[in-house]
Order: structure tokens, then C-alpha cells, then sequence
């Protein structure tokens, strides 16, 4: 008997996914491009642009499996620190991904909406958000977010102002009320977080959102990951009991 086929045989079944199983929304840091690009003996620029292939995978997976929204952390408000030439790569990495990967997506009905900051980028770069929102908006197939320029302390604080600046009395102020400040007050709480590379926090993400999402961690890289990981990931969500405080 062939190696191949014993290792078949072995292999233990896949486990099917029912409707109420899947994640309604999923969020993902998507980490671990530079890293892959020095095992591989390229550029981190390479890295990166690896990485906009595999969020396109993953876009395409997520429509396959029923999840409806999906928010993928692109760039944090700290990545401003690293050398300039990345930040520089970075930028016309993502102009790309806007011009070439995300109109494609549209046409499978992907609406695609961004979350963060816009005043630190160009207005070129600026305005390409914005007509890419504009041109997805009646799109209904998912939902897809991307963290630009964010950070949730950053979103925190900022809401914090915005309630203060809109003259609210302190016993006005409840979590719905916060929640109307956020940047995105539409974003549905992610039901699954999932963390590429092996690392294991969550980096200023989504803080007040994350409050009661399922964690799941995986080694894989972000310019490796692809449909069957992000199904292990949902199968994993499926398997788990989730009480939101309750016992």
C-alpha cells in the first residue's frame, strides 16, 4: 500500500458544518507577511503582496461558507512606526489591492467599506476608498471591513471626544450610546477572531467589539492561509458553547 493512500485512509473525516454553526461575522488579524517573506527569500514588499492574495482567498471562502461580514485588519495605527520604506510599500500595495483584487470581489457581491482613519493617507489614496465604497454599496453577498489606519484605543478615545463634543450628560451615557460613536456603529461584534502566524493577543483590535468573540489561533501565515484553514478555524467556533457570561 502506497504512503499516500495510507496516509487517506488515516486521515480523519472532515466534519460537516451546519447552517447554525457558521459565524455570522469573523474578524482576522491577518499577521505573519513579513515573516514568511524572509523564510521565502523575498522582499517584504513580496510578503505583503502575498498577503492581498490570500485576503482574496479568504473573501472568496467566507462567501462560500455563509459568513456575512468580514473584517480584516490591514494596517494598525502603529504600523506608522516602521521604516518608511515599508510604510511607503504599504500604501501602494493597498492603492493595488483597491484597484485589482476588491472591484473583482464586487462582482461576487462582496460590499466593501473601510474602518479607521482617513486624514494620514493621500487624497488619491483617499479618494479610492471612498469611490470603491460608493461603487459596493448595494452589494449584499458580505460584508467586508477593512481596519486602515485603526486602532481601538484610537476608536475609544475618539468616541469618548465625539460624546463630550455632542454635549451628553453623564447619566445619558450607556453602551448603546457608546456604540452609536464608534466608527463603524453599523459593524456587527465579531462572533469568531482568528489570528494568523502564532501569535497569540489581539494588538489593539476591535477592543470594545472583541468583548465576547470566540479566540482561535493558528501558526499558519497570512500569505499561506487559504479556504480549508479558515473552515478548520469555523469548524473549531462550531465545536465551542458560548455563554457570553452566563454559566
Amino acid at each position: 500500500m502506497g504512503l499516500g493512500l495510507l496516509a487517506r485512509l488515516r486521515r480523519r473525516p472532515e466534519p460537516e458544518l451546519e447552517p447554525g454553526e457558521v459565524p455570522r461575522s469573523v474578524a482576522i488579524i491577518m499577521d505573519g507577511n513579513s515573516r514568511w517573506a524572509v523564510d521565502q527569500g523575498v522582499t517584504v514588499a513580496e510578503g505583503h503582496r502575498a498577503g492581498t492574495r490570500a485576503l482574496r482567498r479568504t473573501v472568496e471562502a467566507a462567501i462560500d461558507l455563509g459568513i456575512e461580514s468580514l473584517t480584516v485588519y490591514a494596517f494598525s495605527t502603529e504600523n506608522w512606526l516602521r521604516p518608511p520604506a515599508e510604510v511607503d510599500a504599504l500604501m501602494e500595495i493597498f492603492g493595488e489591492t483597491i484597484e485589482r483584487e476588491l472591484p473583482d470581489l464586487a462582482e461576487q457581491g462582496v460590499r466593501t467599506r473601510f474602518l479607521g482613519r482617513r486624514d494620514r493617507v493621500s487624497q488619491e489614496l483617499r479618494e479610492r476608498m471612498e469611490d470603491l465604497e460608493a461603487e459596493t454599496a448595494h452589494r449584499d453577498r458580505l460584508n467586508l471591513w477593512i481596519a486602515f489606519d485603526y486602532g481601538g484605543r484610537a476608536e475609544l478615545a475618539d468616541a469618548a471626544r465625539r460624546i463630550v463634543e455632542a454635549g451628553l450628560q453623564p447619566d445619558e451615557i450607556d453602551e448603546g450610546v457608546v456604540e452609536r460613536f464608534l466608527y463603524a456603529p453599523e459593524l456587527p461584534d465579531p462572533d469568531l477572531l482568528i489570528r494568523t502566524s502564532g501569535e497569540t493577543r489581539i494588538s489593539n483590535f476591535l477592543l470594545w467589539q472583541l468583548a465576547y468573540s470566540e479566540l482561535v489561533f493558528t501558526d499558519r501565515r497570512w500569505p499561506e492561509f487559504g479556504d480549508d484553514d479558515l473552515k478548520a478555524a469555523v469548524v473549531e467556533y462550531g465545536a465551542r458553547q458560548r455563554r457570553f457570561g452566563a454559566r
